[in-house]
């Protein structure tokens, strides 16, 4: 499994604005092949600050199946406009520390 993060910057004043489309664009990519679960996170200290959470089967299934996708127009149509600066996204893969 592959863990997407993202940390979000909305520009201030739009956070309100923002969760709402957030939570029309969580049926989006919660639709997407290799999808198994997302978060959102708003910061205690940032209020306009965000991190988005998201497990996928493969690293393809976000970076080609998804971002490639008719879907990811319509997700960034939502929510795109929200980021000042854009979001610097990063994969991570579990380490057995057992």
């Amino acid at each position: 499994m592959i863990l997407e993060v993202a940390v979000l910057q909305v520009k201030e004043g739009l956070s309100d604005e923002f969760e709402r489309d957030f939570k029309l664009a969580s049926a989006i990519i919660a639709s997407m092949k290799g999808y198994r679960g997302h978060e959102l996170q708003k910061c205690i200290e940032e209020s306009h600050k965000y991190i988005l959470l998201v497990r996928w089967e493969t690293l393809e299934d976000h970076t080609v199946g998804f971002r490639g996708s008719a879907e990811y127009l319509e997700w960034k149509r939502l929510l795109h406009h929200y980021y000042d600066p854009f979001p610097t996204v990063e994969h991570f893969t579990n380490v057995d520390i057992s």
